[in-house]
């Protein structure tokens, strides 16, 4: 019960992947995207990455909330990457809205400002941060 909203995310984030054609669905080859799949080798790379725009107050935010519980978060800034409107349209697709930050946490979508707090607010937050081994409090 203490991860269902991690879980649901996790599901949606599962789902965009096979209509991607990579979750051993059915999509064919031109379902395939370099981006989505770029998005998700960088996610995997740390404990707990966040796309975020540097303009942006709830990214700063969100980064602020990260690094004031001990954690040190992989931030990848949208607008000074070459490729950041294409990751930002990758997103897009993988949260089925646009939004800006997006955090993920051990590899797993987490979701944007709205699910990280709800996450945090809850309680849920601290033992994803654990279990992906980006807090060891």
């Amino acid at each position: 019960m203490q991860y269902e909203a991690a879980e649901a995310w996790a599901a949606a984030y599962m789902a965009a992947a096979a209509a991607a054609g990579r979750g051993g669905g059915g999509g064919g080859a031109g379902m395939w995207d370099p981006a989505v799949e770029r998005v998700e080798r960088l996610a995997a790379e740390s404990a707990v990455v966040i796309f975020s725009v540097s303009s942006c107050c709830m990214c700063h935010a969100v980064k602020r909330l990260f690094c004031g519980m001990g954690v040190n978060p992989t931030v990848y800034e949208l607008d000074e990457d070459p490729r950041g409107k294409e990751i930002e349209r990758a997103l897009t697709r993988l949260l089925g809205s646009a939004a800006v930050p997006v955090v993920f946490v051990g590899g797993k979508l987490v979701g944007a400002m709205d699910r990280v707090m709800a996450s945090h607010i809850n309680g849920t937050l601290v033992p994803l941060l654990k279990e992906a081994g980006a807090l060891w409090l």
